[in-house]
C-alpha cells in the first residue's frame, strides 16, 4: 500500500431548517442543495441516504465503464439504479443495510470484447463502494442491453 494520500473537501452551509448548500470545493460543479424528507426538511434535495446511494452507484457506473474501455468497447450508454434499504439497528435507529445496484449495459454481450475480464475487475476500482462496504453491504448486477444477466456479486 502505498503512503500517497489525496484530500477531497466539501462544504456545506444551512439554509434553513434542514436544507444546506453543498459546495463541492477547488471544482466548477455547481452548488448542491441537500434537504431532509418531511417530516423533518422539505424534500427539496436528495438527502445524505440518497447521496449514499447515488455515490455507490455513479462509482460502479464509471468504473465499469473504465474496465470495458481498457479492452477498447463501447458499451453505449450505461444506466444505473440503486436502491438503499434501511432497517433498525439494536437501539432503534436507522442505518442503510444494504445497497444494491443494478447496472445495464447499451449493447449486447456479443458486442464487448473481454467482457469477462471488465467484470471481474470493475468493482476493484471503484473507491467509494469498496470502502462503504466495509460497513455495509452492497450488491451489484449488470445486465447487458438484451437483459441478459452478466454479472453477479453480494456481499455481507
Amino acid at each position: 500500500m502505498s503512503d500517497e494520500q489525496q484530500t477531497i473537501e466539501i462544504s456545506l452551509e444551512q439554509m434553513s431548517g434542514y436544507e444546506f448548500r453543498v459546495r463541492f470545493d477547488n471544482t466548477s460543479a455547481p452548488d448542491l442543495l441537500t434537504d431532509e424528507l418531511p417530516p423533518l426538511g422539505q424534500g427539496a434535495g436528495p438527502n445524505p441516504t440518497r447521496m449514499l446511494a447515488v455515490s455507490v452507484a455513479n462509482c460502479l457506473a464509471a468504473s465499469l465503464l473504465f474496465a470495458l474501455r481498457k479492452y477498447k468497447n463501447e458499451p453505449g450508454q450505461l444506466a444505473a439504479k440503486a436502491r438503499a434499504t434501511l432497517a433498525r439497528n439494536e437501539h432503534g435507529r436507522w442505518r442503510v443495510a444494504r445497497i444494491a445496484v443494478d447496472l445495464d449495459l447499451g449493447q449486447a454481450e456479443a458486442d464487448l470484447a473481454h467482457v469477462d475480464r471488465a467484470l471481474a475487475q470493475f468493482e476493484d476500482f471503484c473507491t467509494v463502494t469498496e470502502s462503504v462496504r466495509q460497513g455495509i453491504a452492497v450488491d451489484v448486477s449488470v445486465r447487458d442491453a438484451a437483459g441478459t444477466l452478466l454479472h453477479k456479486a453480494a456481499t455481507g
